[in-house]
């Protein structure tokens, strides 16, 4: 039985963030690809969840990351602001 994985692209210019999680939201793996390696590295996953803020490029990359079999979600930019700041006031 294959572990259940989430994956999310923090999408910028030049260079993707990924962060993958097993099924218990524990980190399993952090990359920086470049744009060119995201469809690569997202062929070679198993169909998980891909979440990735709404904002640019994200809908061209929910299409193309969705095509390969993975449940895309697109978070509002103000939930990935908050998570953001209450991520720095506890450092």
């Amino acid at each position: 039985m294959s572990e259940i994985f989430t994956v999310g692209l923090d999408l910028a210019k030049t260079v993707v963030q990924g962060h993958r999680a097993d099924g218990t939201g524990r980190a399993v793996l952090r990359k920086t690809l470049r744009r060119d390696q995201v469809l690569e590295l997202s062929g070679q996953l198993p169909a998980c969840l891909v979440a990735m803020e709404a904002r640019g490029g994200a809908h061209f990359w929910g299409r193309e990351v969705g095509k390969l079999g993975h449940d895309v979600r697109l978070i509002p930019p103000a939930y990935v602001t908050d998570a953001v700041r209450g991520r720095d006031r506890q450092a």
